[in-house]
């Protein structure tokens, strides 16, 4: 729910790209034998502790200043933004609780794992909603919390995702901080400073899960896995290509080329997970861009469906063809060759 300072309120219409709240099996997580990678779970644990950005989430005088100057296009680009960074930290901030609390008794180490992670998504809702009270907006975050559906994803496949979206996370940050950071005249707004240790915490929440992933052997060493790092793969990079399309406006604000910040962002996040899944895409396959962007115009057709004032069955109809052309391609995508990592943990004992 986004509230305005005048009391109107509106809630943002969901779609499959939006950004979704989650629950899972907390009593097999409690379970989880962790042992065999207990070493490196408590390093990362014994970080999260130190708590290196707690005093690196404070506004400081910049923000003071008005953003009246901003024309009504470019306020509603980054209230889209932050308000959708937002609910993604958010998300993130209620599944980390509600781990970690039905954590505490059983498996007190990733208890209190989850709980310094809760921390950190906390800190950064926190702080993206205080920058929307600068363009007048507020994210009614009880709201979501009562409102919100949650879906339900088994423990393993927690792993998997979240791994994925904490260090996807970590290279969009740090690519955008790079880049503003030998091009200042682009950076139009303050948060962006904050980037740099921001991608920190991302990254160490993904060692975190990689240490987890780690010691479950049979989500990395197994056939089925494979098949399901491919997938989740496939899936984090699918939806941030077709999410960033619909927000092209918001990159060339900020001096980005937008399809070249996704592919760059898309090959790193892959390079980095090669070091801990027992499979990795080809990105650099002729047809790996071509397919992403076969889904893309699929997915931008769906959407001019969306606004035509047909009715549901005229428009169901139209967009069968599209969703063909979504599938086939998602499909062809999955079938292309896969690059095998061959890590030690990986391996059968």
């Amino acid at each position: 729910m986004v509230t305005k300072t005048n009391n109107n309120s509106s809630q943002k219409k969901e779609s499959l790209l939006t950004p979704r709240f989650y629950t899972t099996d907390f009593k097999e997580m409690s379970e989880l034998d962790v042992s065999s990678n207990v070493d490196e779970i408590e390093a990362i644990v014994k970080e999260f502790r130190i708590d290196y950005n707690r005093d690196h989430f404070i506004r400081d005088k910049e923000f003071t200043q008005g953003w009246n100057s901003f024309d009504n296009s470019t306020c509603d680009i980054f209230i889209e933004f932050l308000e959708r960074s937002c609910t993604a930290e958010f998300s993130g901030f209620l599944l980390y609780k509600e781990i970690s609390r039905n954590l505490k008794k059983q498996n007190p180490l990733l208890a209190e794992g989850f709980s310094f992670m809760s921390r950190d998504e906390a800190r950064h809702a926190g702080f993206l909603n205080k920058a929307m009270s600068d363009f007048n907006v507020s994210l009614d975050l009880g709201f979501l919390t009562k409102n919100r559906r949650y879906t339900f994803f088994a423990p393993k496949f927690i792993f998997y995702a979240t791994y994925l979206s904490e260090k996807i996370g970590y290279w969009r940050y740090i690519t955008i901080y790079r880049h503003l950071e030998k091009n200042p005249n682009f950076c139009v707004y303050p948060i962006f400073r904050f980037f740099e240790s921001w991608c920190q915490d991302e990254n160490r929440h993904g060692d975190f899960f990689a240490a987890i992933l780690k010691s479950q052997k049979p989500l990395l060493n197994t056939y089925e896995s494979r098949l399901l790092c491919k997938f989740f793969l496939l899936s984090v990079f699918v939806t941030m290509y077709l999410n960033d399309i619909q927000r092209k406006d918001f990159y060339s604000t900020i001096g980005l080329e937008r399809k070249q910040f996704d592919i760059h962002v898309i090959r790193k996040t892959n390079q980095s997970v090669g070091t801990v899944f027992p499979v990795i895409l080809d990105t650099d396959h002729i047809e790996f861009v071509p397919l992403l962007d076969r889904c893309a115009e699929a997915h931008q057709a769906l959407i001019g469906i969306e606004k035509e004032e047909n009715r549901r069955a005229v428009q169901f109809l139209q967009k069968i063809p599209q969703y063909v052309k979504m599938a086939s391609n998602l499909l062809h995508l999955y079938l292309l060759p896969v690059i095998n990592t061959k890590y030690v943990w990986t391996e059968k004992i």
